[in-house]
């Protein structure tokens, strides 16, 4: 949903029909751009910040039992874009919630890489995926997360088949959003799906890449509109068993002699022992 954000404390009742319509229609997950329920570009700037900090609220706050009555009333999985969370100790967060066709929250994500100055956020400090039954494995990222290419690495790793890139980019930076998207779909070989607001607000150009960073659907302006796709997240098991343009198989890199790469920068290493990307069967579907 390439949609303008709704003001603060608005009523959601237009939100909740564009919901109930797009799974009347068919849609099993419904995803909507960065702090879309949190617009408060009307505010002066030097008012927005202290204006989101009021806004927030944490996970046990009526607003998320409304979003989840929103998905289980639709009867689909629901990405409402992301929250201010207020955090246990008085930490503000732009937390990305999941809800599934139950209305149950299953999944949350604090945006690791705020953008700085500008965000008044605190930074999370942890990965998330969920499973959708029957369908696959999902990563989440916030905006400028996907600058980062641990981001989407970290999330491929713990076997996330598409990440879903919920983005609220008003600058003219988006282009290069553009083509980040595509790159970390290759270079991870997952679908990616980069979801931002649209205009006046934002600057749109929303998109769907598959996992060898072919564009499936994609908004060319700002204008608000809705992207439709049927994913087909077995195409990410062949991309890597058959590797990139049939030529590069990236998560088959190492061999079981090969030593451990150091990396300085992390102060870690690569382990070819724990190089490929994560079975969802090995373990639990959200983890640190």
């Amino acid at each position: 949903m390439q949609a303008p954000p709704v003001p603060i404390g608005a009523d959601l009742g237009a939100f909740r029909a564009e919901v109930a319509a797009e799974a009347a229609a068919g849609a099993r997950l419904v995803v909507y751009p960065e702090l879309h329920l949190f617009g408060a570009d009307a505010a002066p700037d030097g008012e927005r910040n202290a204006l989101l900090r009021a806004s927030a609220v944490d996970l046990a706050d009526p607003l998320i039992a409304t979003l989840g009555t929103v998905a289980r009333d639709a009867s689909c999985w629901l990405v409402p874009g992301s929250i201010c969370e207020r955090g246990g100790n008085g930490e503000l967060f732009n937390t990305a919630v999941v809800f599934d066709p139950q209305g149950a929250l299953v999944a949350t994500y604090r945006k690791v890489f705020p953008w700085r100055p500008y965000e008044p956020y605190d930074p999370g400090d942890r990965f998330t995926v969920f499973d959708i039954p029957g369908t696959g494995r999902f990563g989440l990222s916030i905006c400028y997360d996907a600058w980062f290419p641990e981001v989407t690495r970290h999330l491929a790793w713990m076997g996330a088949e598409a990440v879903l890139n919920i983005v609220k980019t008003t600058t003219p930076d988006r282009a290069q959003e553009v083509v980040l998207a595509r790159a970390n779909a290759i270079v991870n070989q997952n679908v990616t799906i980069s979801v931002n607001c649209a205009g006046p607000v934002g600057r749109g150009q929303s998109l769907i890449v598959d996992a060898e960073g072919a564009v499936l659907a994609s908004s060319d302006d700002a204008a608000p509109c809705v992207l439709r796709h049927d994913l087909d997240l077995d195409a990410v098991a062949r991309t890597r068993e058959h590797g990139t343009a049939g030529s590069n198989r990236m998560w088959e890199q190492f061999l079981p002699t090969d030593r451990p790469l150091a990396l300085p920068l992390y102060e870690g290493r690569i382990d070819p022992a724990r190089w490929r990307p994560r079975h969802p069967a090995a373990d639990s579907a959200t983890r640190p």
